[in-house]
């Protein structure tokens, strides 16, 4: 990661069309809340997660994200995630967004 990406952001964002970048901007927004009140993962379903104990409104999250610009946009977002949240969380959003596009945990 360059102090360029650090300060500016990720360089698949930072490359976004204005009102692409306006959303996803607003996209991580929702996810740190996400991680920060409820995580990505649960040990039971239901409320906001779903039968694989996946944050529902985080896998949609994922694939418009996927819709935008991909693999790369995720991983862009990805890191970002783990630069404000920390690695544990960051672990927490790739098992959520499983099977979604390319995505690998």
């Amino acid at each position: 990661m360059s102090l360029i990406d650090i300060l500016f952001g990720e360089e698949a964002i930072r490359n976004l069309p204005a009102d692409q970048k306006q959303e996803v901007q607003g996209l991580i927004k929702k996810l740190i809340i996400i991680g920060k009140q409820d995580d990505f993962l649960s040990v039971v379903p239901g409320g906001p997660f779903d039968q694989q104990c996946h944050h529902h409104q985080a896998r949609e999250i994922g694939r418009k994200l996927h819709a935008i610009g991909g693999l790369d946009l995720m991983m862009a977002v990805r890191t970002t995630i783990r630069r404000k949240l920390k690695d544990v969380m960051a672990e927490h959003l790739d098992h959520c967004w499983k099977d979604i596009g390319e995505w690998q945990p």
